[in-house]
């Protein structure tokens, strides 16, 4: 019978592997950025989109890069759900979308960062 606590030497050493890539670490970087961006007026999200958009095409076919689109997704709804919040906040419903958007993008900052931590896809 197999020992149930018995861990294959491949999967141990995949998973060390995967938590010093470079692109994760960016990542996990720019999931910090956005989480920052709450207090910092948003300018650390701009800074994580551009890593993004730089280092895209060096995680391309990576299990990495789902979660640099999914950043970059969050990234561009959120700007665009806020300015549409900012523009209607004088009929009242804009501070509704505000208060929306900003539970959205902390839910995909949490989900993404939580998938990483996995080395999971976020969906």
């Amino acid at each position: 019978m197999a020992d149930p606590e018995f861990i294959p030497v491949e999967v141990e050493t995949d998973e060390v592997s995967r938590r010093s890539d470079p692109a994760r670490n960016l990542a996990v970087a720019v999931y910090i950025l956005q989480g920052l961006s709450f207090f910092l007026g948003g300018i650390t999200a701009l800074a994580g989109v551009i890593i993004n958009y730089i280092k895209l095409d060096d995680v391309r076919n990576t299990w990495v890069e789902p979660h640099f689109r999914w950043q970059i997704r969050t990234f561009w709804i959120g700007l665009l759900w806020s300015v549409i919040g900012i523009v209607t906040t004088f009929l009242i419903v804009g501070w509704f979308i505000l208060l929306g958007i900003s539970i959205w993008f902390i839910y995909r900052i949490v989900k993404g960062a939580l998938a990483l931590n996995d080395g999971k896809a976020p969906v």
